[in-house]
């Protein structure tokens, strides 16, 4: 065995195979670690300030692929990692002078940064230690407890979020820390969101080929641990910091949601780096498949390189442990699941019932948690919008391109467009999903930001270092006469009531909304919508808001506040939804602006995009019941809208107008059955008797 140096002078015990991970108990430190096929694994502690050797111990137990041991003097604070000798050369080759990461370490001692020098021969200074924690258990606050239909998220990235912030001090900017300063929540609970979903918060690093093009994989989808919280964003504890910034969330009444990357690793393909899941698992962690040679080559599912093989028992009960620490021990409420599609992939092919979809389901700790899929991959079969069960809520792609098309003109959308604003209900069945079953979301981080929809007609990735190749072609944006930035003010005009637009179909939309965070800041990436590489001013929220800027974040402050003090815009329960034993609404009329209903040939006309719909709640609400006439106007000119007479005493209040810049410079309007709505333009309006 070569390179195994078994020098301790520490007190040595077989320890117990369970739980993996470094465990400190009353007769020491318990290491366990899972590794197949080796002739032994080394436990390699070091020096917490020079990284060097001061220990390698070759594990003295195994109980099948389980290796353990347990070791009196390890205290907390302890950097550690392991080397595995197989002693032979295969696709999954890990000799012994490749340092591997605890798959199960709660804490790593330092960022990973690829570095190719370093990576050679040796890599024990290239690569973090796992860092040995004790059990936190002081008590923490109380989750909060959302309803469905109240849930409003929000995406945020956490250095992206503070990295600016004029009053998060220097040393938090960027951190978890600065996340939950108070100056940040005071402006998310101003907002008037209610879950805030992180980007990868679980350990990651940046691929090799962007790094040395000296860029970085800032978003931190490219994971090397499942456990441990990125150290990137801690000041000097980032594990008990992030705990710290979940609870200053659930003390403000606020969702933490964290998005978990399942279906790679950080390790790549076949020449990908060695670095924790190819040394101690390798045929059980990655999926492989058959070239039409015979030979074997990983499948590419994620477009990463590689596919974690989720439905293997051993990355199975990992990743259901990583999920139950994620909610038990740092305290987060859900879970949003990049490229979704993967986890039910059993081995290959996708089915709703695979192993590790059914296990989140039935587990006991994650009755309550929020769980979200992004419902697709790049695989065969990879798109499966709609199949996930009744518990998950599901990213809508559909809702994305056909509001984003409807609001820029495109003709032939306006049906499309009518289910989308009611729920999706050709995807999300009634009486199997609930109708707060889609995300809708109009920006995602993957994409153009608001501002930049109505700003840009095609990408601008250029500083992404590929020649502006990269990225989503087919954004259905325009900039409506101007690419990018102009003093234009007739453009800006446009602009800005396209933004309020399109926000207030978000918002009034039947489904969970999903805010692209500092949207509402009116941010730009200057037309990149591929940022994933800009850990820079590009990605970062700029809090400096000038008289448009803060026009647009107390409209869209107006815009929740409205859903969220309505039972119908938030959740509407149709007498022909058998999901529910009850319903809240008594009937849901569609107009033309004529006032006439809309007939089916009337949905098909491809020059028609001007439609008005009433939703009448129960009249067993009394004077809580709710009636509510929502008008659209996608066109180029006014459009004089019939709306429908109820009773001569009473009439309709205009509520929103995206024709106006503020809620301040809405006029209190109230008619009874005409109405010009202008072009490209939205109006929200609730029926109210007069006073005589």
């Amino acid at each position: 065995m070569s390179g195994a140096r078994n020098f301790t002078s520490r007190e040595v015990d077989l320890g117990s195979p369970f739980p993996l991970g470094a465990t400190l108990t009353d007769k020491g430190c318990n290491f366990a670690v899972t590794c197949t096929d080796a002739r032994a694994v080394i436990l390699c502690l070091f020096h917490a300030d020079t990284e060097e050797t001061l220990d390698e111990i070759v594990m003295p137990a195994k109980s099948g692929d389980v290796w353990h041991v347990c070791l009196k003097g390890v205290s907390e604070g302890m950097l550690y990692g392991y080397r595995v000798d197989r002693g032979t050369e295969s696709l999954h080759y890990s000799p012994t002078d490749k340092l591997l990461i605890d798959p199960y370490a709660r804490q790593l001692s330092r960022p990973i940064h690829w570095n190719a020098r370093q990576y050679q021969g040796d890599s024990q200074f290239m690569v973090a230690k796992g860092v040995v924690v004790a059990t936190n258990t002081a008590s923490r606050p109380a989750k909060p407890n959302i309803e469905k239909h109240r849930r409003i998220l929000y995406e945020a990235h956490v250095k992206g979020l503070t990295q600016r912030h004029p009053e998060v001090p220097a040393e938090q900017q960027g951190k978890y820390l600065g996340a939950c300063h108070p100056a940040v929540l005071s402006h998310l609970k101003s907002l008037g969101i209610t879950s805030v979903q992180f980007m990868p918060l679980a350990s990651f690093m940046p691929e090799p080929y962007i790094t040395e093009k000296g860029l970085t994989n800032y978003w931190g989808y490219n994971p090397v641990n499942y456990f441990a919280p990125e150290p990137r964003y801690g000041h000097s504890d980032p594990l008990n910091e992030c705990k710290t910034m979940v609870d200053a969330y659930h003390e403000a009444g606020l969702e933490v949601i964290v998005d978990v990357v399942y279906n790679h690793t950080a390790e790549g393909g076949k020449d990908g780096p060695v670095l924790c899941f190819r040394g101690m698992f390798p045929h059980q962690a990655y999926l492989m498949e058959q070239t039409a040679k015979g030979g074997l080559v990983y499948s590419n599912h994620s477009g990463c390189g590689n596919t974690v093989y989720s439905a293997h028992p051993i990355m199975t009960t990992m990743i259901m442990d990583a999920l139950r620490y994620w909610v038990s021990e740092i305290g987060v409420d859900g879970f949003r699941f990049d490229l979704a599609a993967c986890l039910g992939r059993d081995p290959q092919q996708f089915s709703v019932f695979a192993g590790l979809l059914r296990a989140i389901h039935q587990d006991p700790v994650l009755k309550t948690a929020v769980l979200v899929a992004e419902p697709w991959d790049i695989g065969p079969g990879g798109y499966q919008l709609g199949t996930f069960g009744a518990r998950w809520l599901e990213c809508n792609d559909k809702f994305r391109d056909c509001v984003r098309a409807f609001w820029r003109g495109d003709k032939g959308t306006t049906a499309d467009f009518a289910t989308r604003l009611m729920g999706s209900r050709d995807v999300f069945h009634k009486g199997y999903r609930t109708i707060n079953t889609s995300v809708n979301n109009v920006t995602y981080h993957d994409g153009f930001t608001l501002q930049d929809m109505v700003s840009y007609a095609e990408r601008h990735n250029e500083a992404n270092g590929e020649e502006n190749r990269d990225g989503h072609g087919h954004n259905l944006s325009a900039n409506y006469g101007v690419e990018g930035e102009t003093q234009d003010k007739s453009i800006l005009a446009i602009r800005a009531q396209q933004k309020r637009n399109l926000f207030a179909t978000l918002l009034f939309s039947q489904g969970t909304p999903h805010i692209l965070g500092g949207d509402e800041l009116s941010r730009t990436q200057q037309g990149n919508n591929n940022a994933y590489c800009q850990d820079n001013e590009i990605s970062w929220f700029d809090w400096e808001l000038d008289k448009y800027k803060q026009d647009f974040l107390a409209y869209c402050q107006k815009v929740i506040a409205i859903r969220q003090q309505s039972e119908l815009l938030s959740r509407m329960y149709l007498p022909d939804d058998a999901y529910q034993l009850h319903s809240n609404v008594s009937a849901v009329n569609w107009y033309k602006p004529d006032g006439s209903g809309k007939g089916d040939d009337d949905w098909q006309s491809g020059g028609n995009k001007a439609f008005a719909v009433e939703i009448i709640g129960h009249q067993e609400a009394g004077d809580n019941c709710e009636h509510w006439l929502l008008c659209f106007n996608a066109s180029n000119r006014d459009i004089k809208f019939n709306t429908p007479l109820k009773s001569p005493n009473g009439g309709w209040s205009l509520v929103l107008d995206t024709r106006y810049s503020h809620p301040a410079k809405q006029p209190g309007l109230r008619i009874q059955h005409l109405f010009l709505q202008a072009a490209h333009s939205f109006a929200l309006f609730r029926y109210t008797d007069f006073p005589r």
